[in-house]
This record gives C-alpha cells, sequence and structure tokens, in this order.
C-alpha cells in the first residue's frame, strides 16, 4: 500500500493516473495534509481502525503541505521505530538546495523533483513503481 500526501489535487491526479497502468490504484491511499499524514500513521483520530487503515509499504511525501510541512512530517516518522523503515520518497516541484539538504538530514530515503512535462512525469512514476514496488527488497513488518 502506498500513501500519497500531496495537496495538490491535480498533481495527486496524475501520480494516481500514473499508477493506473501498474495495477495499484486501489492501493493507495491520499491524504492533503501534513497533520492527517501523521494522525494515519499513528493511527489515530479517524484513522484508528489498523485494518481500515494499514501500514503503508511506501510513502509519497510533498513537502509543502498545510497544518505540518513536509519536512516536519518526514522528521517525525523518521524517530518512530515502528515507523522509520517504511522508505519515504520526497516528491515535490522544489528542487532547492536547501530542501534536498534538509529531506536527507532528515532520512528521506529518495528525493525526486516532478516535471513539468506531463511525459517526463509519467516515465518518473513509472520507474518509481519499477524500482520501489518491484526491484527494492524491504524488511517485513
Amino acid at each position: 500500500m502506498i500513501l500519497l500526501v500531496e495537496d495538490n489535487p491535480a498533481h495527486a491526479e496524475l501520480i494516481i493516473r500514473s499508477f493506473k497502468a501498474h495495477q495499484v490504484v486501489g492501493q493507495i491511499r491520499h491524504i492533503f495534509n501534513g497533520e492527517a499524514a501523521l494522525d494515519y500513521l499513528y493511527q489515530r483520530k479517524d484513522y484508528a481502525d489498523p485494518q481500515q487503515n494499514p501500514r503503508p509499504h511506501l510513502i509519497l511525501l510533498d513537502l509543502r503541505l498545510p497544518r505540518i510541512n513536509g519536512l516536519e512530517v518526514l522528521k517525525e516518522i523518521k524517530k518512530v521505530d515502528t515507523l522509520k523503515k517504511i522508505p519515504v520518497v520526497i516528491l515535490t516541484t522544489s528542487a532547492a538546495e536547501e530542501d534536498v539538504v534538509r529531506a536527507y538530514n532528515y532520512h528521506a530515503n529518495s528525493y525526486l523533483v516532478k516535471p513539468v512535462d506531463f511525459d517526463q512525469f509519467t516515465q518518473l512514476m513509472d520507474n518509481l513503481v519499477f524500482y520501489w514496488l518491484g526491484w527494492n527488497h524491504q524488511p517485513g513488518p
């Protein structure tokens, strides 16, 4: 299961459409802000039922989020033993060196800048799916 944390509906739609060709659409949970992402990951409030809200195998995290920004979400994820082994891929429009450095300082597993061109964006999503959901080996729960 993939947790997509993205506040821009147009970007989220492009990401979800890109995954359709890889048969993973039903396995994507879309969250719109950083606070809700942490609630989901900690399985609290509206996300308290672990059967309905399972731990993701991969987190796609935007940086510019309302309520709690993506870097703060990443920092929290990587502090918690039950969450820190979940790969977190930063997927953002920011190519700022400061953002890249801070993301890796907080133990991001990858940092991807969203291309503006649709075909390039689709290719990036194809590569992401193949790597993280196909080729990459992760420890069990």
